[in-house]
């Protein structure tokens, strides 16, 4: 009886040994490689595509399915869509019935987004093994007040395919549910305005004079 409670209580403690191990962050250039490996599966030359849905505390609600393909981009939403050929940008507002023209690298295309861009070298990285996946997150060194203090993706480990990212900012942090995640056989065609749709819409060219 005594050996039996002895050999319980030494797979008690491999187990909860084990544990704390895979739940121990990695940090370093391991955890960089990861978060390289798992952007270029996003966002390599090959392009990608997944849904995405997300709710911000109840003030903006939205869901979608977006493209990549290097410097392309293209995504709907019931209100929001837009095509990013590399060249030049259009983004539509179904409900004002109007597109706006820039320039693909011109941030004024989407002023709100262009506040959370950062250099990748300015992020610290770890993640933590979770068995069936990996929680990665990248932490904004020197975060300000405003704007975004990290991010955190969990990651399928065997394909790296995105579940989700929780982005966390100064008050309040949001979830994106990613479903639908597809590497490569992205068509460029995708990122081709189809300017017939929008015949009756208004159109604002913010590229002339620029650059």
């Amino acid at each position: 009886m005594k050996k039996n409670i002895i050999f319980a209580i030494l797979i008690l403690l491999t187990a909860i040994t084990n544990e704390t191990m895979a739940q121990k962050p990695i940090t370093g250039k391991p955890a960089k490689d990861l978060f390289e490996k798992a952007y270029n599966n996003a966002f390599g030359p090959q392009g990608s595509s997944l849904n995405y849905a997300v709710n911000i505390i109840g003030i903006y609600k939205t869901e979608g399915k977006i493209y990549y393909k290097g410097e392309k981009s293209h995504y709907e939403e019931a209100r929001y869509s837009a095509w990013v050929n590399g060249k030049t940008a259009y983004m539509v507002d179904k409900k004002k019935k109007t597109v706006g023209i820039y320039k693909a690298d011109d941030d004024k295309k989407d002023e709100y987004l262009a506040k959370f861009k950062y250099d990748v070298n300015n992020f610290d990285f770890c993640y933590i093994d979770k068995g069936s996946t990996y929680e990665l997150t990248a932490k904004i060194k020197d975060a300000g007040f405003f704007g975004i203090k990290k991010i955190t993706a969990v990651l399928d480990k065997k394909t790296l395919t995105p579940h989700s990212l929780t982005i966390k900012l100064a008050v309040f942090s949001t979830t994106v549910k990613i479903t639908n995640f597809k590497s490569g056989g992205i068509n460029d065609s995708i990122f081709e305005f189809p300017k017939q749709r929008f015949a009756d819409y208004k159109f604002t060219d913010n590229t002339k004079d620029k650059k």
